[in-house]
């Protein structure tokens, strides 16, 4: 009786990713209810007493949103209960067949050999599903199953991760992609890499990008020292001087949580914010989660505008392999916002350019394919606009400003590859966003995990699916290369995809003819072997020079013992003549 009364608690979450329905009402049916025995078979009082139990039963039972509790009579005068285990529609009582519900239609678990694949999230999911139901692989909708091949999600897992199997699975999401992906994460990275480059002497020729060169001044608002620093600045700064600051919730997308502090007074009402947040925290004894950390960046005033507007250009970061790394960079597109560009305005989407942001303008239906272009129409309006202008060379777009943009892709990465976590099969998209000020100086904003796949408009159909096949196709083919430990190189997926990083030997043929990998300054990192520019020494002449070398110091040692008898006879006879105070 214990067994069928028992009922397995499971979150609202896992209960819509595993497409559960519920199987009844959550309330206790009436018929059944009155249509009880009493317990005694005299007593009014205890049958009277047996129905508020029963209500109060049937209220706790509503506090649990996917399961409902059927009671009924065990046996005619008995007056006892029994309780039926849940179980959801979705679910059949036979092992072989389950169904789960899936976008309103009941789907059925497959069964079989595989290759199966698991999405999680809508984010990218039509063109991952399309992608691997053209290679004959079935998609399965239970969180519990860990016999897939690839699993796509949009959100992290600490129990899936601990259930990955290395060398057998494909991972999207490296889990502690943090470390890159959120604004704390990624300043506190850089800081660190740069104190240890300070203490490390390069050689010549090679320069590490410096944090100021394409990262704004940045405090964080968690740290009490920077904190101060910052407010204690604030207060020093003339109306005239004062710059404006943008302030970020690290942990959010989006453009979410973000605001202006534009004059005293915003930083004023800031600071009371956040030592209101800090008085709090101290006063609860325990508290279960931590209150969301900011950043306050400097806000760049001068931005480039096309046609009067702002923007910032998405490019893409593939870590298509972790053991052994394997980095690729990859255009995107460029986002403009729908009003002009106005730096005294309040209006957020005047900017941020983020499609999120955009939506809430009233005329984002009329100018939604201008909100979005391609990297060869921002080339070409640059090559109108400002190649005589400000003395660009040509196509600076596609070739110094791509450049700059995998110097500082390349720079993020080495800051956290020691920190990533690195197993065969763990793969990232990473979204990086760049802005140009009217200097036609590169910053890097921000790096995003999960970046947006959505196709809704022209310039995103077109780029998008790309993106997500190339990706797949890359990391597929350098999974199972390793897996069968195969050659990596040349890589048959690559076409857009341009190698900023490896960790295995690059035969020759691959370094020359690629046309992408030519225009790219960026050093590429491999193991010893490759750095060593002489070939290896055929096995006679490294004994050769072993047995000269042998020979060079035994007879440096006999000299020196030599050398040694004659100052002690030298020594030992002062006043002696010449020719006998050093004998031969």
């Amino acid at each position: 009786m214990s067994a069928e009364g028992r009922v397995e608690p499971c979150s609202e979450a896992q209960a819509k990713q595993s497409g559960r329905v519920e199987a009844a009402d959550d309330h206790v049916d009436a018929s059944h209810r009155h249509n009880e025995p009493d317990r005694s078979g005299t007593d009014d009082g205890t049958s009277g007493v047996l129905e508020q139990v029963q209500r109060e039963e049937a209220r706790e039972n509503k506090k649990l949103p996917h399961f409902t509790v059927k009671q009924r009579s065990h046996a005619p005068g008995t007056g006892t209960c029994k309780r039926k285990k849940y179980l959801p529609k979705s679910f059949s009582r036979s092992p072989k067949v389950c169904t789960y519900r899936h976008r309103g239609r009941q789907e059925e678990e497959p069964r079989g050999p595989g290759p199966f694949y698991f999405i999680g999230g809508g984010n990218g999911a039509e063109i991952v599903s399309s992608y691997c139901e053209s290679k004959g692989w079935k998609r399965i909708y239970s969180t519990h199953r860990d016999d897939f091949t690839l699993k796509w999600c949009q959100t992290k897992s600490p129990v899936n991760d601990c259930n990955f199997r290395a060398g057998e699975q494909l991972v999207y999401q490296i889990p502690n992609n943090k470390v890159l992906t959120t604004k704390i994460g990624l300043l506190s990275s850089l800081r660190e890499y740069e104190r240890v480059c300070c203490k490390v002497k390069h050689g010549q020729g090679l320069r590490r990008l410096q944090m100021e060169e394409f990262t704004p001044t940045t405090f964080r608002m968690d740290v009490r020292a920077e904190r101060e620093a910052f407010f204690a600045q604030q207060e020093g700064v003339s109306t005239k001087d004062r710059h404006m600051w943008i302030c970020k919730p690290t942990g959010l997308n989006q453009g979410r949580g973000i605001f202006l502090l534009k004059n005293q007074e915003d930083v004023t009402a800031f600071r009371q914010k956040l030592q209101h947040m800090e008085d709090r925290r101290a006063s609860r004894k325990i508290y279960h989660r931590q209150p969301q950390a900011f950043v306050v960046q400097h806000y760049i005033h001068n931005p480039l505008l096309l046609k009067g507007r702002k923007f910032d250009v998405r490019s893409y970061l593939l870590i298509a392999c972790t053991a052994p790394y394997m980095v690729f960079f990859r255009h995107g597109y460029v986002r403009l916002t729908c009003d002009l560009y106005d730096p005294s305005s309040s209006n957020l989407s005047a900017h941020l350019t983020n499609q999120y942001m955009q939506k809430k303008n009233p005329l984002y239906s009329q100018l939604k394919e201008d909100t979005v272009w391609s990297m060869e129409s921002f080339n070409a309006y640059v090559n109108d606009s400002f190649q005589v202008a400000k003395g660009l060379p040509g196509d600076w777009v596609m070739g110094t400003f791509a450049k700059r943009m995998q110097q500082i892709m390349a720079h993020c990465f080495l800051a956290v590859k020691s920190k990533l976590h690195s197993q065969l099969g763990y793969f990232d998209l990473i979204g990086c966003d760049f802005l140009i000020d009217e200097h036609f100086k590169v910053w890097l904003l921000e790096m995003n995990c999960n970046p947006a796949l959505h196709t809704n408009c022209e310039v995103l159909k077109e780029v998008i699916p790309n993106i997500v096949v190339e990706t797949l196709d890359l990391t597929q083919e350098i999974f199972n290369k390793c897996r069968l430990r195969q050659k990596i190189f040349p890589l048959a997926s690559q076409s857009e995809f341009v190698l900023l990083y490896n960790e295995v030997s690059l035969p020759d043929s691959t370094l020359a003819p690629r046309k992408s990998n030519k225009d790219c300054d960026v050093p590429q990192k491999g193991n010893k072997r490759t750095q060593k520019a002489e070939p290896r020494q055929p096995k006679s002449e490294y004994k050769l020079n072993c047995v000269v070398q042998q020979r060079l110091h035994l007879a440096l040692i006999h000299n020196l013992m030599i050398l040694r008898k004659m100052l002690c006879y030298a020594q030992e006879n002062p006043c002696g003549p010449p020719q006998e105070r050093f004998p031969v």
